[in-house]
């Protein structure tokens, strides 16, 4: 039987189908993923349960652990392949600034010099402006660009090993690719978090905000794998995390150490229940097999219209649960709210918040989501076809 060998015997991502093995720094790389996912809703929970009393806390060296276990296997990579007199290593790799290595690995590093670079940024940020609750501030825009580029590394770097695979191999590196996918979905939903909150389930924004993202990693990744329910099985595992999470910070006590103080908070508290992306999920397989020969424009379409018709019709009525009385309780939490917010927000008052003031609006905000949906169809088309050529 022939063998494709990628790296030098430590790193090889073809074995006989007898004993498959997964290249270690697959495994190294999907454990730094998620601990960055980990060290991040932790660190969300930890705002806005406690506040910020030091930058050495827990989940900040959970998400500092994401970088520099990511730096240092690729770095051993990235040498390992510069100076290595296997061809087939030399010829598996690309050329950046005088090193050789896969193209993932030169994505995680710059990553991790990203989140690294962030972490003196944040803490002069919130020295220089006090207590930060918004996702999207300049050092956290920094950081959560470094952590999708070190999950996108470690994505595409098993992409390579897979697409060189087979068998038995192949099909365990597929699975893992779809674990990389999850995480890579959870923060792009963590990074728009501010526009996904249950107030806004009712709105246009909510919709659009998912509908510009989401479709594109959904149908890159699922697209790129050999499963047939790819989508849904990366939906899941971002459900699966975020309950995981949720769930266990529950169980630990944790009161306010800033003021003012609204709410009486008692343990970790997280912000919302999981969005039900399962379900469009599903609806994106069952098209996927049914129109897997179309034109791409054509499959971009219903795929939007599916991805999004779906959403609306699972997330309005649950959403209408959520601030129902039948939600307060230990599993759902909707009755758990950050020390800070205001007695009047529309979170604690359990109302619907209309982003769109007019009927008008909101419709046409619903337009541009449908339209949204459609364009992070194509481009996710448009990105699977190039994700099933890499081999470096």
């Amino acid at each position: 039987m022939s063998q494709t060998v990628a790296f030098p015997t430590s790193a090889v991502c073809i074995q006989e189908k007898t004993s498959p093995a997964v290249p270690w720094y697959v495994h190294s790389l999907l454990l730094a993923s998620a601990s960055a996912l980990i060290g991040e809703c932790w660190d969300v929970s930890w705002h806005i349960s406690i506040g910020r009393d030091s930058f050495w806390t827990a989940p900040h060296m959970a998400i500092q652990f994401c970088a520099i276990l990511g730096a240092f296997t690729c770095a051993f990579l990235i040498l390992q392949t510069t100076f290595s007199k296997s061809s087939d290593s030399r010829q598996a790799s690309v050329h950046v600034m005088g090193f050789r290595g896969p193209l993932g690995a030169f994505v995680v590093m710059w990553g991790a010099a990203a989140m690294l670079t962030s972490a003196p940024f944040d803490n002069w940020w919130h020295n220089a402006y006090g207590l930060d609750v918004k996702i999207l501030s300049p050092p956290h825009v920094v950081l959560g660009l470094g952590i999708g580029c070190v999950q996108l590394g470690g994505l595409l770097l098993t992409l390579g090993c897979m697409n060189r695979a087979e068998g038995k191999l192949r099909n365990h590196l597929d699975w893992i690719f779809l674990c990389a996918g999850g995480l890579v979905l959870s923060q792009v939903i963590a990074f728009s978090q501010e526009y996904v909150g249950l107030p806004l389930m009712h709105s246009a924004i909510y919709y659009r905000a998912l509908c510009i993202t989401v479709p594109l990693i959904l149908i890159g990744v699922a697209e790129s794998s050999g499963k047939k329910w790819a989508a849904t099985t990366m939906a899941a595992i971002y459900i699966a995390l975020r309950l995981v999470i949720m769930l266990t910070l529950r169980q630990f006590p944790a009161q306010p150490k800033l003021g003012p103080v609204y709410n009486n908070v008692t343990h970790f508290v997280f912000p919302y229940f999981p969005s039900l992306l399962i379900v469009p999920a599903v609806c994106v397989d069952l098209l996927r097999q049914y129109f897997r020969h179309r034109s791409a424009w054509l499959k971009s379409a219903i795929f939007g219209i599916g991805f999004l018709a779906m959403l609306v019709a699972v997330q309005w009525p649950f959403a209408t649960f959520l601030m129902s009385p039948h939600s307060r309780n230990w599993f759902f939490a909707t009755s758990d709210f950050p020390y800070y917010w205001l007695p009047t927000s529309p979170s604690v008052r359990h109302v619907f918040f209309a982003w769109e003031p007019t009927q008008t609006r909101f419709f046409l905000g619903m337009l541009i989501a449908l339209i949204a949906a459609i364009i992070s169809s194509r481009v996710g088309i448009g990105w699977s076809r190039w994700m099933r050529s890499v081999r470096r």
